[in-house]
């Protein structure tokens, strides 16, 4: 009996005992869950009022749109998205083989027509040059008989001038000869009157003889002269105006054919200009004009593409720089040549360039990632990277997973004051990353690469996931969904 009742105590005491516990551990659970959060706020609060920090920033990069320059079909791409190509380098290939030739055609009718106009012109020239050779051949032949014979008459004139002066000298010896007879009145004045009529009849006739003469000798001077005056010289002198007109015809056939020489080499011109203009409308290659890495393609073979549309956006990695967002207070100190620390990027650090309000809410198409929304008494710090560091790289950004965008193009990081003391949550977990994965690399050195690639990359995104997710909860924003950038692949906060 006894034993029946201490029994019975000992079971009130254990259970009195495990009602106490309960209590225990709930208050011990609740003590920590509170300190966890507790400490997550501190952290998420407290870096942004102590340094100069910012985890609002993002890597962007200037972008050129690589357009078509015609209307037509892709036949091909070469590139794809992430591809780093060179200035010169083919993007696509485009045809079109709708092309309007109705230009060419008309061009090509009129030089026709210019042609077949220009050969009868000069074939009415080179048939005016024959004709000319021709009469000049019968004007000469001409001529040469006309000297011939005027110089045959010429000489029968001379002869005949020389007998009626001779006919002369003796009609008036004659009539000397009777009138002296008639003085000594040794003869009738009856007698001298027809000697006298004689005599006066052989000057006349000696003068006729010397006007002939005269008149030969001035018509083979101007026939010598070219001047084709008299009956003799009427049908050479035809001949020589018909030739005057076949040579005028002959020159305006020269005339003609060099205006129709230079308007069919106009024509010639214009044809080669539009074909070279439909050569170059029916194929062309899209080539890169600068080095860079593509972003996205929006072109596919098949597709009909119009001139100026946009084929390919290629990212200027050269040129890259990170946003931040900083408040009014936080940008006093960051003034134009500050040095920061850049978290989460190859280059580790850099330069503030520029300290810029945000002026509009359209999206500014030149670069490849929209710039973040800003609240109110915010601002924009633009960070370029360090071109004078000497190579080396901070630990957490030797092994950084790298985005599969362009050149970090899109990728969120975070921005700290190079005097900065107390590191924000993201760059602690970063840090824990890192070192995580460094000592999982120390531990199994052995392992093939692509084993421990494979293990470092399951070990960051877990840590990731977890880590981001608890600092997310913490300091989420309202207007931090509308950060998304264009592209194609953006590692989100």
């Amino acid at each position: 009996m006894p034993e029946n009742v201490d029994r019975s105590s000992a079971r009130e005491t254990g259970a009195v005992s495990q009602t106490n516990r309960h209590p225990m551990i709930l208050r011990v659970s609740s003590v920590v869950v509170a300190s966890i959060l507790s400490l997550l706020m501190l952290t998420a609060v407290v870096p942004p009022i102590v340094t100069d920090q910012s985890d609002r920033a993002v890597v962007d990069a200037p972008v050129t749109l690589l357009t078509s320059p015609i209307d037509g079909e892709i036949d091909s791409v070469a590139i794809t998205p992430g591809r780093t190509v060179e200035a010169g380098d083919s993007l696509a290939q485009i045809s079109n083989v709708r092309l309007d030739r109705g230009t060419l055609i008309s061009l090509e009718e009129k030089a026709a027509e210019a042609r077949e106009k220009l050969a009868a012109a000069q074939g009415n020239r080179d048939s005016d040059r024959a004709y000319l050779k021709s009469l000049d051949s019968e004007i000469a032949n001409q001529i040469e008989q006309l000297k011939a014979l005027f110089q045959s008459q010429i000489v029968e004139l001379r002869a005949r001038v020389s007998q009626s002066e001779s006919l002369s000298a003796e009609k008036k010896a004659l009539v000397d000869r009777q009138s002296d007879m008639v003085s000594r009145d040794a003869a009738s004045i009856y007698m001298l009157k027809p000697t006298t009529q004689q005599y006066s009849a052989a000057l006349h006739n000696a003068d006729a003889e010397n006007a002939k003469l005269n008149q030969k000798i001035a018509q083979l001077d101007a026939l010598e002269k070219g001047i084709y005056v008299g009956d003799d010289l009427v049908a050479i002198g035809t001949l020589v105006q018909k030739r005057r007109d076949i040579d005028l015809d002959e020159k305006r056939m020269e005339i003609e054919a060099k205006e129709l020489s230079a308007v069919l080499q106009d024509h010639e011109r214009l044809i080669a200009a539009e074909r070279n203009r439909l050569e170059t409308l029916a194929e062309a290659n899209i080539r890169v004009t600068t080095a860079g890495k593509i972003l996205n393609v929006g072109a596919a073979p098949g597709r009909h593409v119009n001139a100026g549309d946009t084929v390919a956006s290629l990212v200027d990695c050269d040129k890259r720089f990170v946003v931040a967002i900083f408040s009014y207070r936080q940008g006093q100190s960051m003034k134009v040549g500050t040095r920061v620390r850049v978290d989460g990027v190859s280059f580790g650090s850099g330069i503030v360039t520029a300290v810029l309000p945000k002026t509009s809410d359209k999206i500014d198409d030149r670069f490849a990632v929209p710039f973040p929304q800003t609240e109110r008494r915010e601002l924009y710090a633009i960070i370029a990277p360090d071109i004078r560091t000497d190579g080396t790289i901070h630990p957490e950004a030797a092994v950084q997973h790298e985005q599969p965008t362009s050149c970090n193009v899109g990728q969120w990081v975070t921005v700290t004051k190079d005097d900065g003391i107390v590191p924000s949550m993201s760059v602690t977990w970063r840090r824990l990353e890192t070192l995580m994965t460094s000592w999982s690399d120390k531990k199994d050195p052995l392992q093939p690469n692509d084993r421990n690639e494979t293990r470092r990359e399951t070990g960051r995104s877990m840590l990731a996931s977890a880590f981001r997710s608890a600092s997310q909860a913490a300091r989420q924003s309202a207007d931090l969904g509308g950060w998304a950038p264009r592209t194609d692949a953006v590692v989100s906060r």
